[in-house]
């Protein structure tokens, strides 16, 4: 079982294995009453059906969650070639049926291969994306379909094995930026090979640098800190006045945060800004010429040295 409340730190990131039959929702409500504290949120929605990686940002974490959205997603899942479906996986109704038993494993990876890169993806209708003020599923329940216009994405690994003694299902390994409909890629798998597809068994098992090896069950939730949350971005430790003015949210010149000119050669921001304790006080972005500005102040510093904290 998770720690009691008063043990657990009261701002941090939480890695969760969701469990199928939940919504993203459902485990933010969950995770609300198990750790007494009302501000948690998480980084990327999860279909009930699917399963895996799901980051809670907790307390003044919740601040830093846009950081995490957008790392690239890996899913692993089953294409089931032969039948469509109302939500192109398998919770939805059966609307179409193909005869495709002649379907070859190279074929099924040559399809994929059209879809590695850059791309232009329509959002399912059952999906969380909003049109017109209104979420897509809401509009779906209600037996209506809109137009939607094609989103830009980018897979950036696709790869496909056969599933042994089933014939027509193929196991499936995407590494996508966010936003990436798994299911629309399987629907667009069977309508390149002349029929159609769904998915089944999806299962996030990666979110940026975070993997399914450090996530636990959302009974055993345990919120790690603060900082953790900003460790695939390129990092900065400041001390004394300079770890003062990053608490406070100052504009500061590239320089002073050891930056070089605008179009140098060190990595683009955002950046996250600790002091010398290791504690988190900022997360700076580029700002107008060669000053950077906060896009988040997590907390004031006293501009110490000490040992690392959170």
């Amino acid at each position: 079982m998770a720690k009691p409340a008063e043990e657990q730190r009261r701002d941090g990131l939480a890695v969760v294995d969701k469990e199928a039959g939940w919504t993203s929702h459902d485990v933010v409500a969950k995770a609300r009453g198990i750790l007494r504290n009302k501000k948690i949120g998480h980084s990327g929605t999860l279909d009930p059906d699917a399963t895996g990686l799901l980051l809670l940002g907790v307390g003044r974490a919740t601040r830093l969650l846009r950081f995490l959205t957008v790392l690239p997603k890996t899913y692993v899942g089953e294409i089931v070639l032969g039948s469509e479906t109302s939500t192109l996986d398998a919770s939805g109704e059966v609307v179409a049926t193909y005869e495709m038993g002649a379907v070859t494993l190279e074929q099924v990876r040559a399809a994929a291969a059209t879809l590695v890169g850059d791309i232009l993806q329509v959002p399912p209708m059952v999906s969380a994306v909003k049109i017109d003020g209104r979420r897509l599923h809401e509009i779906a329940r209600e037996g209506g379909e809109v137009d939607r216009p094609p989103r830009p994405v980018t897979v950036y690994r696709f790869d496909v094995e056969s599933v042994a003694d089933r014939p027509g299902v193929f196991r499936a390994e995407v590494e996508c930026s966010s936003g990436t409909y798994v299911r629309t890629l399987a629907a667009d798998v069977g309508r390149a090979l002349g029929g159609g597809a769904h998915l089944q068994n999806l299962r996030r098992t990666a979110i940026g640098s975070f993997t399914l090896a450090e996530a636990t069950s959302l009974d055993d939730v345990v919120v790690r800190p603060i900082r953790d949350v900003m460790r695939d971005y390129p990092s900065i430790v400041v001390v004394d006045e300079m770890a003062l003015a990053v608490g406070h949210g100052k504009v500061l010149e590239r320089s002073a945060l050891g930056l070089a000119p605008d179009g140098g050669s060190v990595a683009p921001g955002p950046w996250a800004v600790f002091d010398g304790s290791g504690a988190l006080l900022a997360v700076y972005e580029a700002h107008h010429g060669d000053t950077v500005k906060p896009a988040v102040v997590v907390a004031p510093s006293t501009g110490g040295t000490g040992s690392p904290g959170e």
